[in-house]
């Protein structure tokens, strides 16, 4: 079967739904004009992956790509936060919509992807498990930035975090994400440019 470059090109205009389609979830906390993109999700989400699975002896490469095309379904049926998947099928139609979105790509990317999907959602493998933990400490990252924010119920999504990680590298990051501000990271760095004449 020949190539079909037109497809693949439609699926890289899709990719620019990552960008635009909004995580959901805390709209539920209060949040409006400051929700995230996939694309924003998705992209910390891969970094963390590849240093938790470095930490926990999983291979970096094959977890980060994991977690990369783990929302890509959502770019066809939406992020829905748990209370309105309580509602639907969306494990379901997030199986669909991946098949769909990958059966025009070329085969090894195809049964690559296709796998990585499943493993995640499976968590049969290290990776997977991996993956998912990556997937809850980045969520767990953007809640403490909201609750640093005035957010105060986005609390609730560190809580449910706490309870699910699996992987010790994880839960010890966890703790240090629950202590710390968003803003330590440029402590010491800004450098003071005022000089008196």
């Amino acid at each position: 079967m020949p190539t079909n470059y037109k497809k693949i090109t439609d699926f890289f205009f899709e990719l620019g739904m990552l960008r635009r389609q909004k995580h959901s979830g805390f709209a539920l906390a209060g949040v409006n004009k400051d929700l995230r993109s996939l694309a924003d999700h998705t992209v910390r989400t891969a970094v963390i992956a590849y240093v938790l699975a470095d930490l926990e002896g999983a291979c970096p490469e094959k977890t980060a790509m994991m977690c990369l095309i783990h929302d890509f379904p959502e770019m066809r049926v939406g992020d829905h936060h748990k209370v309105s998947a309580r509602y639907l099928k969306t494990k379901a139609a997030e199986k669909k919509a991946f098949a769909e979105q990958t059966v025009d790509l070329p085969k090894l990317t195809k049964n690559k992807w296709r796998g990585y999907f499943l493993e995640k959602s499976k968590r049969n493998t290290r990776e997977g498990i991996v993956c998912q933990d990556a997937d809850w400490l980045e969520v767990a990252l953007a809640a403490r930035e909201y609750v640093v924010l005035g957010y105060k119920p986005a609390q609730v999504w560190i809580n449910n975090v706490r309870k699910a990680l699996e992987t010790k590298s994880a839960k010890e990051l966890l703790k240090v994400i629950e202590k710390s501000s968003p803003s330590d990271w440029w402590q010491g760095l800004k450098k003071m440019t005022y000089r008196k004449l």
